[in-house]
């Protein structure tokens, strides 16, 4: 697994041993960034604030780093996935970039500035992605307009909270990923 694009292109990051966390592959990875850079009306990456959710590696919220994202949050509650995290942080030498909350995404606290993308690759098949949703909104971490990117598994359906709109859905072998606008009323 490896960064794709930007200041960081072509470093490796590492993963979890076993099969708790499930790395986006890095040619689904730049297929999602690039709807996300050019094939959707978004704030952009550079300078944008970030949110990755259900982190495992960091590899979402660090390709995003890459591409110029000026700070990420991730959120993984599995302590091995969060030592390996720390060390792609290191790796990369983002730490002045970002924050680890060593929490479920249930238990996210109230931001203090809102994002402008959020990305969440929740173990598939769990339920978890729509109450994530809910929480990042009900807790401050979406602004008006912040794209999400959600990925889930290829055959799992999902229901969006009110505020919530898919702008985009693409199928990327064994996922889906939703590109969603956050358009409170």
């Amino acid at each position: 697994m490896r960064i794709v694009a930007g200041k960081h292109r072509g470093r490796t990051l590492d993963a979890p041993k076993g099969r708790d966390t499930r790395p986006t592959s890095d040619r689904a990875r730049e297929a999602m960034f690039n709807v996300l850079e050019h094939g959707i009306d978004g704030p952009g990456l550079r300078g944008a604030r970030i949110i990755d959710v259900f982190a495992g590696t960091g590899a979402l919220g660090l390709e995003a780093l890459s591409r110029g994202a000026s700070h990420a949050t991730f959120v993984e509650a599995h302590r091995a996935a969060q030592t390996v995290l720390r060390a792609n942080i290191a790796k990369l030498c983002e730490d002045d970039a970002t924050a680890l909350l060593p929490i479920k995404a249930a238990a996210l606290p109230t931001a203090d500035t809102p994002v402008d993308y959020a990305f969440l690759d929740a173990p598939y098949n769990k339920d978890l992605s729509v109450p994530a949703l809910q929480v990042l909104a009900d807790q401050n971490w979406l602004r008006p307009r912040s794209i999400i990117m959600v990925e889930v598994g290829a055959d799992e359906s999902i229901t969006l909270p009110k505020d919530f709109k898919v702008e985009k859905d693409k199928s990327y072998g064994a996922a889906r990923v939703l590109f969603i606008v956050y358009a409170p009323d």
